[in-house]
C-alpha cells in the first residue's frame, strides 16, 4: 500500500456539507471585517481560552487567570504537573505558526514540547499498548505499538494528498489520530492541536478562534462521537460535531454590532459632527447618543475622529472606517 493509497473511512453527508458551507461564509465575514489590532488583541485572549478548553479536557484545574499569569511569568500557587502542563502549551503554540500539518518531524516535536517533564516518552511513538478509559471501563483499545509508524505514515500520506475541504480533512485526522491513539499520553491535546493547524493553513484566522474551549463544554458530546464512528467504522459522526463547534466558534468571534451602532454606521456620511449624527437619527440626548451609539463604534474601530489628537474639539467629525465600511457592505447597505 502506497502513502497515498490509504483512504479513511468517512461519509460525507448533507448535513457536513451544509456546514463546511456556512463556516466557509461565516469565516468569509470575520476575516473581511478583521483589523490588525482586533487580532493582536483576541490572539493573546483566544490562545489562553483555547489552551484552557484543551487542558481542562484532559483534567487540568488551572483557571483562565492562572494561565495569564503564567503568561505573564507571574508565580502561581497549583500543582506542578498542571502549571508545567501550562507553560508546555505556551511553548508549543509560539511554535504553532512554523509547523506543516503533513510534516512527521513537526508532530514529534510538538509533542516533545507539549509533553516535555511529563511522561518519558515525550516526542516519540509508544511502545506499550493504550487504551481510552471511561472511569473503569475501556472504551477504546488502540492498535497495537508496533503498527504504530505504518499507521501514522499513511495518515499522514492521506493528509499532503487528499482534496478534502480542509475543514472535513482537519475532522478525519484528528478522529484517526485518536484512533491510533500514537502516543504514550497527551493524545487528545495532540489531536485538537494538530486539526487547529490543518484549519491555519487554510485560513490563518482559524488559529485565533478558541474552539478548544466549546469541545470542553461539550466534553461528553466529543467522545460519544469518537465512540460512535468508531462503532460505525467511519467518522462522519466526528466531522459532523466537529463541524458544529467550529460553526458556533466561528459566530461567537464575530463582532457584535449593537442595533445603535448599526444605526450609527448607515447614518454617517462622509464626515459628520456630533449634532448632525444626533440629528440624523433623531436622537436629543446627547450621553445616550455618547455611551449607546458614538463610544462603542469607536471602541470597535467601526468609526473614527477627524481629529483624534483632539477629541473634544468643537471642530472634531466622524468618518466610516474601511473596518465600518465592510461591515455595511456585508448587510447590503452602501455607506
Amino acid at each position: 500500500m502506497t502513502k497515498s493509497s490509504y483512504q479513511p473511512p468517512h461519509t460525507i453527508t448533507p448535513e457536513i456539507l451544509n456546514r463546511v458551507a456556512a463556516i466557509s461564509e461565516a469565516i468569509g465575514r470575520l476575516t473581511v471585517l478583521a483589523d490588525r489590532a482586533r487580532t493582536l488583541r483576541l490572539r493573546r485572549i483566544n490562545r489562553i481560552r483555547t489552551i484552557h478548553g484543551s487542558l481542562a479536557i484532559e483534567g487540568n484545574t488551572l483557571s483562565e487567570a492562572q494561565i495569564t499569569a503564567i503568561l505573564d511569568g507571574k508565580r502561581v500557587i497549583a500543582p506542578l504537573r498542571e502549571v508545567q502542563e501550562v507553560k508546555n502549551a505556551l511553548a508549543a503554540y509560539d511554535r504553532f505558526d512554523t509547523w506543516k500539518p503533513e510534516a512527521k518531524k513537526n508532530l514529534l516535536e510538538a509533542h516533545r514540547i507539549l509533553m516535555s517533564g511529563l511522561i518519558n516518552e515525550a516526542g516519540r511513538y509508544r511502545h506499550g499498548g493504550v487504551g481510552v478509559m471511561a472511569g473503569r471501563r475501556v472504551i477504546h483499545m488502540a492498535p497495537p505499538a508496533d503498527r504504530v509508524p505504518r499507521l501514522m505514515a499513511n495518515l499522514f500520506g492521506w493528509l499532503a494528498a487528499t482534496e478534502a475541504h480542509p475543514l472535513i480533512a482537519g475532522s478525519v485526522f484528528h478522529y484517526e489520530f485518536e484512533f491510533i491513539h500514537p502516543f504514550a499520553d497527551g493524545n487528545g491535546r495532540m489531536g485538537r492541536l494538530w486539526q487547529s493547524l490543518i484549519l491555519a493553513r487554510w485560513n490563518p484566522l482559524c488559529a485565533e478562534i478558541p474552539v478548544e474551549s466549546l469541545i470542553f463544554e461539550h466534553q461528553a458530546e466529543y467522545y460519544l462521537a469518537l465512540q460512535e464512528s468508531t462503532r460505525q467504522t467511519d467518522s462522519a459522526p466526528f466531522i459532523a460535531f466537529m463541524l458544529r463547534m467550529i460553526l458556533d466558534a466561528v459566530t461567537a468571534s464575530a463582532p457584535q454590532v449593537t442595533p445603535q451602532v448599526g444605526e450609527l454606521l448607515a447614518a454617517i456620511r462622509n464626515e459628520m459632527g456630533r449634532e448632525a449624527l444626533q440629528s440624523a437619527l433623531h436622537l436629543s440626548d446627547r450621553k445616550s447618543f455618547r455611551e449607546r451609539y458614538l463610544k462603542p463604534a469607536l471602541d470597535d474601530g467601526l468609526i473614527e475622529m477627524t481629529i483624534p489628537d483632539k477629541p473634544n474639539s468643537r471642530l472634531q467629525k466622524y468618518r466610516l472606517t474601511d473596518k465600518g465600511r465592510q461591515w455595511l457592505a456585508q448587510q447590503g447597505e452602501s455607506p
